[in-house]
């Protein structure tokens, strides 16, 4: 049967790829975004399908319609952006989330919310496993986004307990991919971009900092198991690749795949920036039978393919 699914922040670089994997499954989906971050390009080619339609909203004002399932994706989630307009950022996460869980309340329509590794802030156990409850600075500079994560999931949890509103939420672990902005400021984006330009590759720090990279596709077939469990489970769950790399290997990669002349330089590190990241993934192998497939040197490739088109 052809669900109807309410795509918040549809335009961004993830919200485009799950619109688009949810039309392919035979869904009608709309795509709500205000291009704050998201682009028009990233969905341009969905356009012609009958069954997709594009809006321009702000999820701090109320919105009413008709679906059956909600992804509550919009945010801007790369530092530049959320901290380039903060009370914005506070405001999208915990206005957007009192609208849509009011919205799903109203309806009856089951909702995923998209939070984030972010909610551990720099963590002091390793790797984080559900349970941990962060080590956040609240009024750091990018707590806006921490908090705002954190005070949304708080408001996802009590309009389930208080209104019987189905929730999933998914905390979303460093995920890379084509239709990332160029500027994001992100790290992948970044060495990407850099090393296409034969320019040298920032490194803040010594590079001894690690992360882990999942690729937009796993992140999406994530998304949508969770949504598709039962309503008993609620989250959170980890969705991210444990493959451990220090950023210092993943430049190293990047040139070699690139083959830049780019050199490496070092900055100091931004204030809060986490040493280490990395998800446990036990709940997400256990309950959505997921993990991810795609290994970075993979990913990479089709990323890289992607920047050549665009820098």
């Amino acid at each position: 049967m052809k669900k109807k699914i309410l795509v918040t922040g549809g335009a961004g670089f993830i919200g485009s790829h799950l619109c688009e994997r949810l039309l392919n499954e035979g869904n009608e989906v709309i795509c709500l975004d205000n291009y704050f971050t998201g682009q028009k390009a990233n969905v341009a080619h969905l356009l012609s399908n009958p069954y997709f339609e594009l809006i321009r909203h702000d999820v701090t004002m109320p919105f009413f319609i008709e679906v059956d399932e909600i992804f509550n994706l919009a945010c801007p989630a790369s530092p530049v952006h959320y901290q380039y307009n903060p009370i914005k950022t506070i405001k999208t996460s915990v206005m957007g989330a009192v609208n849509m869980l009011g919205l799903a309340k109203r309806i009856q329509a089951k909702i995923l919310q998209a939070s984030t590794s972010e909610v551990y802030g720099d963590p002091l156990e390793h790797p984080q496993t559900e349970e941990y409850w962060g080590h956040v600075n609240p009024i750091g500079l990018r707590a806006c986004y921490d908090e705002g994560k954190r005070c949304a999931e708080a408001l996802f949890v009590n309009y389930h307990r208080q209104n019987n509103v189905r929730i999933k939420i998914m905390r979303i672990f460093n995920t890379y991919g084509p239709r990332m902005h160029p500027n994001d400021g992100r790290v992948v984006s970044n060495f990407i971009v850099q090393a296409l330009k034969n320019e040298d590759i920032t490194i803040y720090g010594d590079g001894s900092q690690t992360r882990s990279f999942q690729y937009v596709d796993d992140l999406v077939e994530g998304a949508i198991r969770l949504m598709n469990t039962p309503d008993t489970i609620t989250g959170p769950i980890n969705i991210g690749n444990p493959g451990e790399f220090t950023i210092l290997e993943l430049a190293q990669k990047v040139i070699d795949m690139t083959g830049s002349k780019s050199k490496i330089v070092f900055q100091p590190l931004p204030s809060d920036d986490p040493m280490q990241r990395q998800p446990n993934i036990e709940k997400a192998k256990s309950i959505l039978n997921w993990e991810p497939r795609i290994q970075l040197e993979e990913g990479l490739a089709r990323t890289i393919a992607f920047f050549k088109t665009v820098v």
